[in-house]
Protein backbone atom coordinates (compact mmCIF):
# COMPACT_ATOMS: atom_id res chain seq x y z
CA UNK A 1 0.00 0.00 0.00
CA UNK A 2 1.17 3.55 -0.44
CA UNK A 3 1.20 4.30 2.95
CA UNK A 4 3.78 1.80 3.37
CA UNK A 5 6.12 3.23 1.20
CA UNK A 6 8.77 4.78 3.59
CA UNK A 7 9.00 7.77 1.72
CA UNK A 8 5.56 8.65 2.34
CA UNK A 9 3.58 9.31 5.79
CA UNK A 10 0.76 8.73 7.55
CA UNK A 11 -0.38 11.47 9.84
CA UNK A 12 0.59 9.37 12.60
CA UNK A 13 4.16 9.11 11.22
CA UNK A 14 4.34 13.09 10.59
CA UNK A 15 3.27 13.72 14.32
CA UNK A 16 5.87 11.35 15.28
CA UNK A 17 8.68 12.75 13.01
CA UNK A 18 7.83 16.42 13.95
CA UNK A 19 6.90 15.87 17.48
CA UNK A 20 3.45 17.20 17.59
CA UNK A 21 0.08 16.17 18.07
CA UNK A 22 -1.95 14.06 15.36
CA UNK A 23 -5.29 16.69 16.20
CA UNK A 24 -2.64 19.38 15.73
CA UNK A 25 -1.29 17.80 12.18
CA UNK A 26 -5.22 17.15 11.07
CA UNK A 27 -6.23 20.59 12.39
CA UNK A 28 -3.24 22.66 10.21
CA UNK A 29 -3.91 20.02 7.41
CA UNK A 30 -7.90 20.76 7.32
CA UNK A 31 -7.27 24.48 7.15
CA UNK A 32 -4.96 24.09 4.73
CA UNK A 33 -1.29 25.03 6.17
CA UNK A 34 -0.02 21.30 5.70
CA UNK A 35 -2.34 19.78 3.03
CA UNK A 36 -1.77 15.88 2.14
CA UNK A 37 0.05 14.99 -0.85
CA UNK A 38 -2.53 12.24 -1.63
CA UNK A 39 -4.81 9.44 -0.04
CA UNK A 40 -3.89 6.16 0.61
CA UNK A 41 -6.54 3.23 -0.66
CA UNK A 42 -8.17 3.34 2.27
CA UNK A 43 -8.58 7.40 2.00
CA UNK A 44 -6.19 7.82 4.69
CA UNK A 45 -4.41 11.44 4.40
CA UNK A 46 -0.88 11.09 2.91
CA UNK A 47 2.52 13.31 3.39
CA UNK A 48 5.88 13.59 2.22
CA UNK A 49 9.37 14.71 3.56
CA UNK A 50 8.45 18.38 2.31
CA UNK A 51 5.86 17.86 4.25
CA UNK A 52 8.19 17.87 7.67
CA UNK A 53 9.21 20.90 6.34
CA UNK A 54 6.15 22.51 5.65
CA UNK A 55 5.21 21.70 9.24
CA UNK A 56 8.10 22.93 10.99
CA UNK A 57 7.40 26.75 9.38
CA UNK A 58 4.30 26.63 10.51
CA UNK A 59 4.92 25.74 13.79
CA UNK A 60 8.06 28.32 13.43
CA UNK A 61 5.43 30.87 12.80
CA UNK A 62 2.68 30.07 15.49
CA UNK A 63 5.10 30.36 17.92
CA UNK A 64 5.94 34.00 16.57
CA UNK A 65 2.21 34.61 16.96
CA UNK A 66 0.96 34.74 13.80
CA UNK A 67 -2.49 33.78 12.89
CA UNK A 68 -3.01 30.48 10.59
CA UNK A 69 -4.65 33.00 8.16
CA UNK A 70 -1.52 34.62 7.73
CA UNK A 71 0.37 31.76 8.21
CA UNK A 72 -1.50 30.06 5.36
CA UNK A 73 -1.56 33.12 3.44
CA UNK A 74 2.22 33.16 3.61
CA UNK A 75 2.75 29.59 2.24
CA UNK A 76 0.41 30.37 -0.32
CA UNK A 77 2.43 33.12 -1.54
CA UNK A 78 -0.07 35.43 -1.26
CA UNK A 79 2.05 37.50 0.86
CA UNK A 80 5.37 37.09 2.69
CA UNK A 81 6.70 36.75 6.16
CA UNK A 82 8.40 39.85 6.19
CA UNK A 83 4.99 41.96 5.74
CA UNK A 84 3.02 39.39 8.22
CA UNK A 85 5.75 40.01 10.00
CA UNK A 86 5.63 44.05 10.21
CA UNK A 87 1.86 43.99 10.36
CA UNK A 88 2.10 41.45 13.67
CA UNK A 89 4.66 43.80 15.14
CA UNK A 90 3.18 46.65 15.10
CA UNK A 91 -0.13 44.26 16.72
CA UNK A 92 2.50 43.29 19.58
CA UNK A 93 3.62 47.17 20.41
CA UNK A 94 -0.32 47.83 20.60
CA UNK A 95 -0.64 44.74 23.23
CA UNK A 96 2.78 45.39 25.15
CA UNK A 97 1.35 49.31 25.58
CA UNK A 98 -1.88 47.79 26.41
CA UNK A 99 0.10 45.56 29.18
CA UNK A 100 2.00 48.15 30.75
CA UNK A 101 -1.05 50.39 31.43
CA UNK A 102 -2.89 47.27 32.82
CA UNK A 103 0.06 46.70 35.13
CA UNK A 104 0.44 50.56 36.25
CA UNK A 105 -3.24 50.17 37.09
CA UNK A 106 -2.85 47.06 38.83
CA UNK A 107 0.51 48.11 40.28
CA UNK A 108 -1.58 51.23 41.77
CA UNK A 109 -4.23 49.44 42.89
CA UNK A 110 -1.81 46.83 45.08
CA UNK A 111 -0.64 49.77 46.08
CA UNK A 112 -3.76 51.50 47.32
CA UNK A 113 -5.56 48.88 48.47
CA UNK A 114 -8.48 50.43 46.07
CA UNK A 115 -12.08 49.38 46.27
CA UNK A 116 -13.78 47.80 43.42
CA UNK A 117 -15.39 51.53 42.16
CA UNK A 118 -11.51 53.10 42.51
CA UNK A 119 -10.04 49.99 40.51
CA UNK A 120 -12.59 50.69 37.46
CA UNK A 121 -11.65 54.82 37.82
CA UNK A 122 -8.10 54.32 37.65
CA UNK A 123 -8.66 51.84 34.59
CA UNK A 124 -10.69 54.64 32.52
CA UNK A 125 -8.36 57.38 32.93
CA UNK A 126 -4.89 55.47 32.15
CA UNK A 127 -6.95 54.45 28.83
CA UNK A 128 -8.00 57.66 27.96
CA UNK A 129 -6.95 58.78 24.44
CA UNK A 130 -4.63 61.51 24.15
CA UNK A 131 -7.52 63.74 22.63
CA UNK A 132 -9.41 62.53 26.00
CA UNK A 133 -6.32 63.64 28.50
CA UNK A 134 -5.68 67.24 26.68
CA UNK A 135 -9.48 67.71 27.45
CA UNK A 136 -9.27 66.84 31.12
CA UNK A 137 -5.74 69.53 31.02
CA UNK A 138 -7.56 72.36 28.87
CA UNK A 139 -10.70 72.21 31.11
CA UNK A 140 -8.27 72.36 34.46
CA UNK A 141 -5.97 75.02 33.25
CA UNK A 142 -9.49 76.84 32.16
CA UNK A 143 -10.50 76.81 35.94
CA UNK A 144 -7.28 77.55 37.09
CA UNK A 145 -5.62 80.46 35.16
CA UNK A 146 -8.46 81.46 32.98
CA UNK A 147 -9.12 85.22 33.29
CA UNK A 148 -5.71 86.18 35.34
CA UNK A 149 -4.45 89.39 34.05
CA UNK A 150 -0.62 88.27 33.55
CA UNK A 151 1.16 88.15 30.50
CA UNK A 152 3.99 85.73 31.56
CA UNK A 153 1.78 83.03 32.80
CA UNK A 154 -0.95 82.88 30.01
CA UNK A 155 2.14 82.76 27.55
CA UNK A 156 3.31 79.92 30.16
CA UNK A 157 0.06 78.30 30.17
CA UNK A 158 -0.65 78.28 26.37
CA UNK A 159 2.50 76.12 25.97
CA UNK A 160 2.24 74.38 28.56
CA UNK A 161 1.30 70.37 27.66
CA UNK A 162 1.35 67.31 29.84
CA UNK A 163 1.12 64.34 27.27
CA UNK A 164 2.00 60.98 28.20
CA UNK A 165 4.65 59.50 25.30
CA UNK A 166 3.50 56.77 22.94
CA UNK A 167 5.49 53.98 24.73
CA UNK A 168 4.78 55.36 28.53
CA UNK A 169 6.47 53.66 32.07
CA UNK A 170 4.50 52.17 34.34
CA UNK A 171 5.54 55.09 36.61
CA UNK A 172 4.06 57.36 33.98
CA UNK A 173 0.78 55.71 33.64
CA UNK A 174 0.57 55.78 37.99
CA UNK A 175 1.38 59.24 37.72
CA UNK A 176 -1.12 60.45 34.99
CA UNK A 177 -3.64 58.28 36.49
CA UNK A 178 -2.95 60.42 39.84
CA UNK A 179 -2.66 63.87 38.41
CA UNK A 180 -5.74 63.09 36.53
CA UNK A 181 -7.73 62.43 39.94
CA UNK A 182 -6.00 65.60 41.04
CA UNK A 183 -6.81 68.10 38.65
CA UNK A 184 -10.42 66.91 38.25
CA UNK A 185 -10.70 67.72 42.27
CA UNK A 186 -13.16 70.77 42.82
CA UNK A 187 -10.93 71.40 46.19
CA UNK A 188 -7.81 71.18 44.72
CA UNK A 189 -8.35 73.21 41.73
CA UNK A 190 -10.34 76.31 44.00
CA UNK A 191 -7.26 76.32 46.26
CA UNK A 192 -4.40 76.35 43.55
CA UNK A 193 -6.41 79.42 41.71
CA UNK A 194 -6.94 80.82 45.28
CA UNK A 195 -2.31 80.72 44.95
CA UNK A 196 -2.55 81.75 41.49
CA UNK A 197 -5.23 84.97 42.08
CA UNK A 198 -2.26 85.85 44.70
CA UNK A 199 0.53 85.56 42.48
CA UNK A 200 -1.17 87.50 39.74
CA UNK A 201 0.61 91.03 39.38
CA UNK A 202 -2.44 93.86 39.80
CA UNK A 203 -2.21 96.14 37.13
CA UNK A 204 0.04 99.32 37.48
CA UNK A 205 2.12 97.36 40.12
CA UNK A 206 4.84 94.98 40.15
CA UNK A 207 4.51 90.96 40.59
CA UNK A 208 3.20 90.38 44.51
CA UNK A 209 6.16 89.55 47.08
CA UNK A 210 6.73 85.44 46.70
CA UNK A 211 5.33 85.28 43.43
CA UNK A 212 8.45 83.28 41.95
CA UNK A 213 8.75 81.36 44.96
CA UNK A 214 7.43 77.97 43.61
CA UNK A 215 9.15 78.91 39.81
CA UNK A 216 12.82 79.90 41.08
CA UNK A 217 14.21 76.36 42.53
CA UNK A 218 17.45 78.54 43.44
CA UNK A 219 15.16 79.70 46.28
CA UNK A 220 14.90 76.06 47.10
CA UNK A 221 18.44 74.84 46.37
CA UNK A 222 19.72 77.74 49.23
CA UNK A 223 17.12 76.12 52.11
CA UNK A 224 18.61 72.73 50.95
CA UNK A 225 21.70 74.03 52.31
CA UNK A 226 21.03 75.56 54.87
CA UNK A 227 18.84 72.68 56.35
CA UNK A 228 22.02 70.52 55.92
CA UNK A 229 23.98 73.30 57.66
CA UNK A 230 21.28 72.51 60.48
CA UNK A 231 19.77 75.85 60.60
CA UNK A 232 16.75 76.01 62.83
CA UNK A 233 14.19 78.13 61.16
CA UNK A 234 13.12 79.54 64.68
CA UNK A 235 16.99 80.76 64.79
CA UNK A 236 18.69 84.28 63.85
CA UNK A 237 20.80 82.32 61.44
CA UNK A 238 17.30 81.83 59.58
CA UNK A 239 16.42 85.52 59.70
CA UNK A 240 19.63 86.43 57.78
CA UNK A 241 18.55 83.51 55.17
CA UNK A 242 15.18 86.07 54.78
CA UNK A 243 16.66 89.23 53.96
CA UNK A 244 19.22 86.91 51.81
CA UNK A 245 16.21 85.93 49.98
CA UNK A 246 13.75 88.81 50.06
CA UNK A 247 15.35 91.43 50.95
CA UNK A 248 13.07 94.67 51.89
CA UNK A 249 9.97 92.81 50.78
CA UNK A 250 6.67 92.27 52.39
CA UNK A 251 7.50 88.83 54.33
CA UNK A 252 3.59 89.36 55.28
CA UNK A 253 2.94 88.42 51.86
CA UNK A 254 5.45 86.18 50.57
CA UNK A 255 4.24 84.11 53.73
CA UNK A 256 0.18 84.30 52.40
CA UNK A 257 1.39 82.98 49.01
CA UNK A 258 3.49 80.02 50.54
CA UNK A 259 1.16 79.38 52.79
CA UNK A 260 -1.67 79.12 49.94
CA UNK A 261 0.86 77.31 47.67
CA UNK A 262 1.50 74.74 50.62
CA UNK A 263 -1.86 74.12 51.12
CA UNK A 264 -3.09 73.72 47.46
CA UNK A 265 -0.33 71.08 47.02
CA UNK A 266 1.60 72.77 44.30
CA UNK A 267 5.04 70.97 44.91
CA UNK A 268 2.91 67.79 44.90
CA UNK A 269 1.02 68.61 41.59
CA UNK A 270 4.44 69.42 40.42
CA UNK A 271 6.18 66.30 40.63
CA UNK A 272 3.25 64.49 39.03
CA UNK A 273 3.81 66.33 36.01
CA UNK A 274 7.50 65.75 36.13
CA UNK A 275 6.85 62.44 36.36
CA UNK A 276 4.34 62.03 33.81
CA UNK A 277 7.01 63.73 31.53
CA UNK A 278 9.48 61.37 32.84
CA UNK A 279 11.29 63.89 34.57
CA UNK A 280 12.22 62.27 37.53
CA UNK A 281 15.31 63.85 37.75
CA UNK A 282 13.11 66.96 39.90
CA UNK A 283 13.55 66.64 43.40
CA UNK A 284 10.70 67.17 45.92
CA UNK A 285 10.68 70.21 47.83
CA UNK A 286 7.75 69.63 50.25
CA UNK A 287 10.59 70.03 53.16
CA UNK A 288 12.31 73.22 52.02
CA UNK A 289 9.23 75.02 51.51
CA UNK A 290 7.24 74.43 54.60
CA UNK A 291 10.85 75.36 56.66
CA UNK A 292 10.80 78.92 54.81
CA UNK A 293 7.17 78.83 55.68
CA UNK A 294 8.38 78.13 59.52
CA UNK A 295 10.97 80.38 59.18
CA UNK A 296 8.59 83.74 57.91
CA UNK A 297 6.27 82.84 60.85
CA UNK A 298 8.90 83.09 63.36
CA UNK A 299 10.42 86.37 61.63
CA UNK A 300 7.07 88.08 62.31
CA UNK A 301 6.61 86.92 65.81
CA UNK A 302 9.93 89.04 66.61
Amino acid sequence: MDDERPDVLTIGRLAHRTGLPVRTLRFWSDEGAVPPVGRSAGGYRLYDAESVARVELVRTLRELGLGLDDVCRVLSGRTTVAGVADAHVAALDAQIRSLKVSRAVLSTVAKRGSTVEETALMNRLARLSAAERKQIIDEFKEEVFGGLDDPRLLDRMRAFSIELPDDPTPEQVDAWIELAELVRDPGFRANLRTWMELNTPIPGQGRPPGASIWWARQIVQTVTEVRKGGVAPEGPAAAEVLSELFGDADRAAVLRSLEAGIEAGAEHYRRLVARVRGQNWSPDATEELEWLARALRAADQT
